[in-house]
């Protein structure tokens, strides 16, 4: 089970950080990652992490804004969102990947947490 939090309501520049913890199962054995639906448009990559934080990736968009970070203690996937723009509004999404191997990815996600609505007001 993924429990995200965190989303909510900010100004334009401002920041967020989403939480995603994890319950019921081996934590280090799932790459994670986030993904975002805006109204009206498809879900998207955000970013992903791999099992053991060593490797991260972003889409485009939020390159250099955005951080992805994991505590495989606490079981629990982050996202530190800066610089937030209007165009960031969506529900957020986390995801978790069973794999062997410590590459992140942006596709092929097994579990996917309920979202959480960040809205960015200009």
């Amino acid at each position: 089970q993924l429990q995200a939090s965190g989303g909510g309501l900010v100004q334009t520049g401002g920041s967020l950080r989403l939480s995603c913890a994890a319950s019921g199962r081996t934590f280090s054995n799932y790459a994670m990652g986030w993904f975002r639906q805006a109204p009206g448009k498809e879900r998207e990559f955000v970013a992903a992490i791999g099992r053991n934080g060593a490797r991260s990736s972003y889409a485009d968009s939020v390159k250099g804004r955005f951080a992805i970070s994991r505590d495989n203690a606490e079981s629990t996937v982050y996202l530190q969102m800066n610089s937030l723009k209007p165009e960031d509004t969506a529900v957020y999404y986390c995801a978790a990947r069973i794999t062997v191997s410590w590459d992140t990815f942006n596709y092929g996600y097994d579990y996917w947490g309920q979202g959480t609505l960040v809205t960015v007001s200009s």
